[in-house]
């Protein structure tokens, strides 16, 4: 399959960005890709930087004005799309979603991000809601997405329950970037952490992963760009710069998962009877 990405620099104009998303989408589109993944949250900055009930204003509901963008490119170039959006559902009640869509324009599914950090500069549990739509595969013409948001990429539950329940690629749409007090070796060890982290969920399930980051300074926040690609095996694909914006297709062998895992049947090994515990906070000593 071609797979798109596009990692982007935004500003605090919505309507520029999506302008451009919508330029990058459409070259991708005429150059062959099929499916195409955004960033987190990509319409506009990065807004859970501080904690202001005005950026409230920023949600829509879904179905609403962004879906109907996105939905209508879709339809116009005949290519998935993999979107992530501020969701609106009621006063008071707001969600970090990703929104799939069909080559027809329709919404083949949604996910609503599960796992929300709270850490200086990601204030994220004042604007989000934890997902209530569970680890579910997306059905498309070209897949079966197992779609995950940004902090979820560092959970090895959530990949493995999507991967249980048949995803056939790993998608994570994210905005990360570094702590500008933290030294250069500090933010290089978590930049690659974070990379390593999301291999690894590519080696134990078999499947390839696609993560598409934001790059550039936001309010002093240097998002780390890095967009990557991986194999089954956890092999690098593609990588992005750290500090330039990137639109690519990379090509991904859909056939290769089901070779891997007849070498490395993981699946089959696993002690199903001993993971109880897996649910408890913590195993008493």
């Amino acid at each position: 399959m071609r797979v798109g990405i596009i990692q982007q620099h935004n500003t605090a104009d919505i309507n520029a960005n999506k302008a451009r998303l919508a330029e990058k989408i459409t070259k991708l589109a005429h150059e062959g890709a099929e499916l195409i993944v955004l960033q987190e949250l990509h319409n506009g900055l990065y807004f859970c930087q501080e904690e202001n009930v005005n950026l409230f204003d920023q949600a829509e509901p879904i179905p609403g004005p962004s879906t109907e963008f996105y939905g209508k490119l879709a339809k116009n170039l005949q290519v998935v799309i993999v979107t992530s959006l501020f969701e609106r559902r009621t006063a008071g009640l707001y969600h970090n979603t990703a929104v799939v869509f069909e080559k027809d324009g329709t919404i083949a599914g949604l996910y609503r991000k599960m796992h929300i950090p709270d850490d200086p500069g990601y204030y994220e549990k004042f604007y989000f809601t934890p997902g209530d739509l569970g680890f579910k595969p997306i059905q498309t013409s070209v897949g079966r997405l197992g779609v995950l948001v940004c902090w979820d990429q560092w959970y090895p539950e959530a990949a493995r329950l999507m991967a249980l329940a048949g995803a056939e690629l790993l998608i994570y749409p994210t905005a990360i970037g570094f702590d500008p007090n933290d030294t250069k070796d500090e933010q290089e060890r978590q930049r690659m952490a974070w990379q390593t982290v999301q291999r690894g969920h590519a080696v134990a399930n078999g499947l390839p992963v696609i993560t598409v980051n934001r790059v550039g300074d936001e309010d002093g926040v240097p998002f780390w760009g890095t967009s990557f690609v991986a194999g089954p095996q956890g092999e690098l694909l593609y990588e992005a710069p750290t500090n330039a914006e990137v639109e690519t297709i990379v090509e991904v062998d859909m056939q290769r998962s089901e070779q891997v895992r007849r070498w490395w049947p993981f699946f089959r090994d696993r002690r199903i009877d001993a993971y109880g515990d897996l649910t408890r906070r913590l195993i008493d000593k």
